[in-house]
């Protein structure tokens, strides 16, 4: 094992799941692929959300958002691990390792507050029918958006910092196929257990609170549903909630067991394959999950694909 510093050498080596695999090739083509069907799909329902005014309400609006931190996530890691393919070499420096945990750590924090926000909108659209505009007015949802950001933001912030300040003198190489603070503080020197501690509370925090904020608003959600007279509602009421749990699913999952779960209990082939879902493979789903059984986003789609082909040549 070779020791460093890091004045003398200021770049790690990624050892992520492309190193691991015995088709690398073929690997990296599926990250691309994903990668291109996330910005296809987050992009296509971000704008068709901005331009059908059928679908400004915020349950959509808060869809919109999400489907820009989705766009947003995936783009931290997918374009640099095709570049790395091809270049056959897949090093990061220093400063750019923290620029990555950086929007890593926002983006992710943001998207697990804002699932809490759209379980709450759920919740109000079925217990509070009538008075759903006003709970879930403009203000109130920019509001939503606004604390989503600045939260983690401000816990990103921290992080970043304080982990990129830590002595590093142990192996260049980080088993990742990322930059995250689990794996990179397995290159640390000295006692990390306390600041280990510190982060498990993050995770505790962004990803234990909002999931049991969305598991009361859909017990209760679920409570009304059943109780519905019309059978035709209760499959509408049923399908928008099954579609949101289905992402919170996917995604608090797999990052939840990053986060969350002791580091006594990690594998650097697990921990690859657990960023890989929440980072890439959960943001391609999302909004396929959302809109191909959605008549409003179908019915927006048609509608922009009929300008189109209309339009006078």
């Amino acid at each position: 094992m070779k020791f460093w510093n890091t004045t003398m050498d200021n770049s790690f080596i990624l050892i992520g799941i492309l190193q691991d695999s015995k088709y690398p090739g073929l690997v990296c083509a599926t990250i691309t692929f994903l990668y291109l069907l996330a910005v296809i799909s987050n992009g296509l329902l971000f704008l068709l959300i901005a331009m059908d005014k059928r679908l400004h309400v915020p349950m959509y609006f808060l869809l919109s958002q999400l489907s820009l931190m989705d766009l947003l996530y995936t783009t931290t890691v997918s374009p640099k691990t095709f570049v790395d393919y091809l270049c056959g070499q897949s090093t990061i420096s220093f400063s750019g390792c923290g620029f990555q945990i950086f929007p890593i750590l926002i983006i992710g924090g943001a998207e697990d507050t804002l699932l809490a926000f759209m379980s709450y909108d759920r919740y109000v659209a079925i217990r509070h029918p009538l008075q759903y505009m006003v709970f879930m007015r403009p203000k109130v949802c920019w509001s939503m958006v606004a604390t989503s950001w600045l939260l983690a933001f401000s816990s990103a912030l921290v992080y970043t910092t304080y982990t990129m300040h830590l002595p590093f003198c142990r192996s260049r190489e980080i088993s990742h196929l990322l930059c995250e603070i689990p794996p990179l503080l397995k290159l640390a020197c000295g006692d990390t257990t306390k600041y280990q501690f510190m982060v498990y509370l993050m995770g505790m925090a962004f990803l234990l609170i909002p999931l049991s904020a969305i598991l009361v608003s859909y017990t209760l959600v679920l409570t009304a549903v059943f109780n519905m007279p019309s059978k035709q509602g209760r499959q509408k009421a049923l399908f928008t909630c099954s579609s949101h749990l289905t992402v919170v699913g996917l995604y608090y999952g797999a990052a939840g067991f990053m986060y969350i779960l002791p580091s006594a209990y990690h594998s650097p082939q697990q921990d690859n394959i657990l960023s890989m879902f929440y980072i890439i493979i959960t943001p391609t789903l999302n909004p396929l999950i959302y809109s191909l059984r959605n008549k409003d986003v179908l019915g927006a789609l048609k509608k922009l694909l009929g300008k189109g082909t209309s339009a006078p040549k």
